[in-house]
């Protein structure tokens, strides 16, 4: 996010003005005492040197009139020149460590604009790829994380960071939990993510909870703690790489259903609400999605949760239900465009 670019590109900017003057002046010192005083070199350089540095030390040679102008006007100018270089200098060391203030400041006050956006608790293995699905599908999100170093090093990529423990309450009230919609906890210890799921369901009672667990033991723990889903990474990846031997091609192709931006969507869920005035009660049939975009209904989730792979042409659809369509990107594009989906 590189927040503070123009603060540093000011004070970069002054301290290269104050050490061109100081090195300008340097010159003009040697090349004075050189010329006005007839020093050799090294002496010049060694009476500006210590003129300028105001020291004290005795001249080289005794100076004649014009020689002692030339050093008064050398001892004026090097107060003037070295003094706002170190004043430079030294505002800028201090105001160095309030960067990090006036970054955290500006992040926050654009999380604190964030309503219906992604918590993901944890910037590891887990967290990058949550965050980059959501940055593919265009999803507000913000990141909880405990290690500087990696926000240092991944705050250029617009992911907006918070410094801090998920497990703290604080924290999650500064990631705007009140306001989120849901809450990805990716941290790497089992216990932490229980901690964090227990938090935000005390919290937020509506909050969807999606939590990582190493352990298989874990899951049941995590779902009494108030999660929606638990995932296990290693039993997953286990499963699908068993697949791609059993059934490979399927498995080829499934993979090739992901999302992974805006031009490449094969798949998506949408609410029924969307799709046409939830007053007056309509069937897939009725929608005719296929004729209209050229996207098929594959599936159905009603508005209890239950599921229906290849629903029927008459399913109604009802309030608070949802339609998974799958279609070529165009025909998604066009899905979307046609109703206004975001």
């Amino acid at each position: 996010m590189n927040v503070d670019n123009p603060l540093i590109r000011l004070f970069r900017s002054k301290i290269y003005t104050a050490i061109t003057l100081f090195f300008l002046l340097l010159c003009i010192g040697v090349l004075g005492f050189r010329i006005i005083a007839d020093y050799e070199w090294i002496d010049a350089l060694y009476m500006t040197v210590i003129t300028m540095t105001t020291v004290g030390f005795a001249e080289v040679n005794p100076l004649d009139v014009n020689a002692k102008i030339f050093t008064i006007f050398l001892i004026l100018a090097s107060v003037v020149i070295v003094g706002y270089a170190i004043s430079i200098i030294t505002e800028y060391i201090l105001s160095r460590n309030n960067f990090d203030d006036i970054k955290q400041r500006k992040m926050q006050k654009k999380i604190d604009a964030m309503t219906n956006h992604i918590i993901i608790c944890g910037y590891g293995r887990n967290g990058k790829q949550a965050a980059k699905k959501l940055l593919a599908y265009k999803k507000s999100f913000v990141v909880i994380e405990r290690d500087k170093e990696v926000i240092e090093k991944f705050q250029e990529d617009d992911i907006p960071f918070i410094f801090g423990n998920a497990n703290e309450d604080d924290i999650l009230l500064d990631a705007g939990i009140k306001r989120a919609s849901t809450l990805i906890s990716a941290l790497p210890s089992d216990a932490d993510n229980l901690f964090v799921v227990l938090s935000a369901r005390q919290m937020k009672k509506d909050l969807v909870i999606i939590s990582r667990a190493s352990q298989e033991t874990s899951y049941n723990k995590l779902k009494l703690a108030g999660a929606n889903n638990v995932i296990l990474p290693d039993r997953i990846g286990g499963d699908h790489m068993a697949s791609l031997v059993v059934i490979p091609d399927l498995i080829e192709f499934i993979d090739n259903l992901g999302i992974v931006g805006e031009r490449n969507i094969n798949i998506e869920e949408v609410k029924v609400e969307l799709l046409y005035d939830a007053s007056e009660e309509k069937t897939i049939r009725d929608l005719d999605l296929r004729k209209k975009t050229g996207c098929t209904v594959i599936g159905f989730k009603g508005s209890k949760g239950e599921y229906i792979v290849n629903p029927e042409a008459d399913t109604k659809l009802i309030p608070g239900s949802k339609i998974i369509v799958l279609g070529r990107p165009e025909q998604i594009h066009k899905l979307n465009s046609e109703y206004n989906i975001a």
